[in-house]
């Protein structure tokens, strides 16, 4: 008899399917990288591993829809700042930046994820194929985008084959778009509407387009970027990216915290995705996304960290806490927002969010392995009357034991079999700290 390639035994399964159901005492066969049974009684077909999961809860893997891997090397230096004195700071910094630098960031960043439960993350940021590298190596699922940024003058002729960032788009398009059996795919993306113009956004989304990629991008995170839009173009930045075609690909809007109610419509027409970083807005002192407005205009609402320079760590059990909290008081309202939605907003709207809603997002035969395992013994877990809120407002990130993709174990009771996290850590102290922080700034190209 053919042999299982693993078997999670006796764990309680939260499956985050259609009918939310929780199975106690739960057998997960996985086989060929897929999950091929749940069951309450272990299957016939032996396993080559058995992995116990008494005392633990399974869960599909997180997704982490918004994020910048590499800034996970700035992390602390900018906080207690003023918001502008932040970004002139974090823009500096990122001027002396490198691809090798940006390299370890990321793969730093992505061993924090898998330690937090999170199998899969959109990463919008500068050297996309850095980032790629990293990606490929840890094992981890990503959709990642290069933020474009620069304004086009009027008179000037744009094209999208020479000019350089466009380039880069379509380099990384060609090497890594559907890398292993599409866990990396990459997006087309902008940094904002502030940051660039229609002649960008246009070259940008035709290609997009034409490849079958999705778009990123922050949109109408503050008033002030509002009003400057109003002030220029007579519109709001989601009407006049819409003008210009933005929203005809798939879309992951971080923010959308100012977007008149007319635009959330528009948006929701679009089935453009909200995804709100209430962690990051949170200590920022930025107000938090309105995912109730969003949702209610029929807007996809998925759930981000922003990068660890923004928020401190990448927790993904921290931002969905915050996001319930932020409902609550913005409602002032201790039933909105309950736990289960905001484990939606972490799986299986984060997995439409990317494109991957047939291959993860929820525990069900058939979806890739994509599994964490949550240790439930601590103190701080029991007693545990109800699971779906004690994963929201008592789990932590740390709590978690393993983390597996495509059936791959990726994390594992504080090993990274992928990741040799003690030459990243050499990596950033000998080689990207001292240049990052030296007087001169060098690079800066960003690809």
């Amino acid at each position: 008899m053919t042999r299982l390639d693993a078997l999670i035994s006796n764990v309680t399964a939260v499956t985050m399917n259609p009918q939310m159901d929780v199975i106690f005492g739960a057998y997960i066969a996985i086989d060929k990288g897929k999950i091929l049974s749940i069951t309450k009684n272990p299957p016939a077909q032996p396993p080559k591993t058995i992995i116990d999961g008494t005392g633990m809860v399974a869960i599909p893997g997180l997704i982490n829809c918004h994020t910048h891997l590499a800034t996970a090397v700035l992390r602390s230096l900018l906080d207690d700042l003023g918001n502008t004195q932040a970004l002139q700071a974090l823009l500096q910094k990122e001027a002396a930046m490198d691809s090798r630098m940006a390299k370890a960031a990321a793969l730093l960043a992505v061993a924090e994820c898998l330690r937090f439960g999170v199998t899969s993350v959109s990463d919008l940021y500068y050297y996309p194929d850095a980032t790629a590298q990293a990606v490929a190596q840890s094992g981890i699922k990503a959709n990642l985008a290069m933020s474009s940024y620069r304004f086009i003058d009027q008179n000037e002729d744009f094209d999208f084959e020479t000019d350089e960032q466009c380039r880069e788009l379509v380099k990384v398009t060609e090497k890594w778009h559907g890398y292993d059996g599409g866990r990396i795919r990459i997006d087309a993306g902008i940094y904002a509407e502030y940051t660039s113009n229609y002649k960008l956004w246009e070259g940008l989304v035709g290609y997009a387009w034409e490849k079958g990629l999705g778009m990123q991008l922050h949109l109408a995170q503050t008033q002030g970027e509002v009003d400057s839009c109003l002030d220029r173009t007579g519109m709001g930045p989601g009407e006049l990216l819409s003008c210009h075609g933005m929203f005809t690909v798939p879309t992951t809007a971080a923010g959308c915290t100012y977007l008149s109610p007319e635009e959330r419509k528009l948006l929701g027409k679009k089935k453009v995705t909200a995804v709100a970083t209430p962690l990051a807005a949170s200590k920022s002192g930025l107000a938090a996304t309105p995912m109730a407005d969003c949702l209610k205009a029929g807007m996809n609402v998925a759930l981000g960290t922003g990068g660890a320079v923004e928020c401190g760590n990448l927790d993904m059990f921290e931002t969905m806490r915050y996001a319930a909290m932020n409902a609550r008081q913005a409602g002032e309202d201790p039933s909105a927002l309950p736990a289960q939605a905001a484990l939606l907003m972490a799986t299986v709207t984060g997995a439409q969010a990317q494109g991957r809603a047939k291959e993860c997002g929820m525990l069900a035969p058939g979806m890739d392995a994509d599994v964490v395992l949550v240790d439930f013994s601590a103190p701080h877990l029991m007693p545990c009357h109800n699971v779906l809120n004690a994963l929201v407002w008592s789990a932590k990130g740390g709590d978690v034991a393993m983390t597996m993709v495509r059936g791959r174990i990726l994390y594992q009771n504080g090993a990274f079999p992928t990741i040799d996290l003690k030459e990243v850590v050499t990596e950033l102290t000998e080689y990207a700290i001292p240049h990052l922080f030296a007087q001169t700034q060098q690079g800066g190209s960003h690809v």
